[in-house]
Parts: C-alpha cells; sequence; structure tokens
C-alpha cells in the first residue's frame, strides 16, 4: 500500500473537523456520493438574506474526504451565495494547501455537495437553476477501478 503525504493543514482538518453535524432547521441539504470508493458527503445551509449563515456537514469516506468538506466550510460559511456558486475545487485544495493527486476528486466532490444544497434551495424558492443541478453519477470521470478513482485509504 502506497503511504500517501498529507499536508499539516488536510491532517488538522481531519482531526478536529468544523461545521460538522446535522442541521435541524436547514433551507437545503444538498447530498452526493462516490459509489466506487464509498465518499459520501452531506452538506446543509441556513440562508439570510443573500448570504449562508450557517453550513454544516456529514462526511463518511478517507481523510481527504472529510478535510475538504470541512474546508468547504470554513470557505463559505457567511459568503454570499453568488460567491459561493462560483467556488472550485481548486479553492478548497489552495485552502489545505494541497492534496496529493489521487486525492483531488475529493474536493471535487465536496463543491458537488455545495452546488446540490444550493440547488435544492434555489429550487424551494420557486428558482430554476439547472447550471447548479447535480449531475448524474453515470459515466462520472470519478468513477473506475476503486484504486485508480480514489487510491488507497489514508
Amino acid at each position: 500500500m502506497t503511504r500517501l503525504e498529507y499536508t499539516k493543514k488536510v491532517l488538522e482538518h481531519f482531526k478536529n473537523p468544523r461545521n460538522v453535524g446535522e442541521m435541524e432547521d436547514a433551507d437545503a441539504i444538498g447530498t452526493v456520493g462516490n459509489p466506487v470508493c464509498g465518499d459520501m458527503m452531506e452538506l446543509s445551509i441556513k440562508v439570510e438574506g443573500d448570504k449562508i449563515e450557517d453550513i454544516k456537514f456529514r462526511t463518511f469516506g478517507c481523510a481527504s474526504a472529510i478535510a475538504t468538506t470541512s474546508m468547504l466550510t470554513e470557505l463559505v460559511k457567511g459568503m454570499d451565495l453568488k460567491d459561493a456558486e462560483n467556488i472550485k475545487w481548486a479553492d478548497v485544495v489552495k485552502g489545505l494547501e494541497g492534496l496529493p493527486p489521487v486525492k483531488v476528486h475529493c474536493s471535487l466532490l465536496a463543491v458537488e455537495a455545495l452546488k446540490a444544497a444550493l440547488y435544492e434551495y434555489y429550487r424551494k424558492k420557486g428558482i430554476n437553476r439547472t447550471d447548479l443541478k447535480p449531475r448524474d453519477d453515470e459515466g462520472d470521470e470519478h468513477h473506475g477501478d476503486s484504486e485508480k478513482a480514489c487510491g488507497p485509504l489514508i
């Protein structure tokens, strides 16, 4: 088994994740998963005006999956919805000061969870935001053999 090198920031977010848990009064919840490697992410948002006032997550997965979701919540908490819509996987990776290449897909999945929550929020408001609609996992480029898609666990 290959040993992965994680940054101190990744390890910190894995060992002490921020904004973890369920949100009872969430305005929207986004749930995504990669069935090949088993990473599952649930992201709940509370919106006040046009800002994400609170955000919580529950992630089942490897250290990178937990760390990327934790970092994502720190990046978008308090952010305007429009700015949150523009968060990219590279922003998450930069916030963590890097990820092993085989684990970058976790940052993509975290951003997909955010987009799924935003899509659900707008849908509940009667706003059709197909640009935020979660993609169908069929044909997802992160699928394949599990070692290639997710690499080894920590």
